[in-house]
């Protein structure tokens, strides 16, 4: 199971998606929406000066409590722009 995080506030986004590849299209949308709209707009009172950082994080979900496998930085979203980790 994969999930979309913002590592920068802790925040998981987006729900849980069954591959990698499912995460990253749903990323390519969010990338769309502008730094200042929701998902985008960071939750803190320095939201203007502040970004995303999404990751995608996989997890064993065979294991209880989950555990996880792998973190991939992926997108970055604030009023500079986007940029996509390569």
């Amino acid at each position: 199971m994969f999930v979309i995080e913002d590592e920068k506030h802790a925040e998981p986004q987006q729900g849980e998606f069954e591959t990698f590849d499912e995460a990253v299209e749903r990323l390519k949308v969010i990338s769309q929406i502008p730094w200042d709209k929701e998902p985008n707009k960071c939750p803190c009172t320095n939201w203007k000066e502040c970004e995303r950082n999404y990751q995608i994080i996989e997890y064993k979900t065979t294991d209880t409590p989950r555990t996880e496998l792998q973190r991939v930085d992926i997108l970055t979203v604030s009023a500079k722009g986007i940029t996509w980790t390569t």
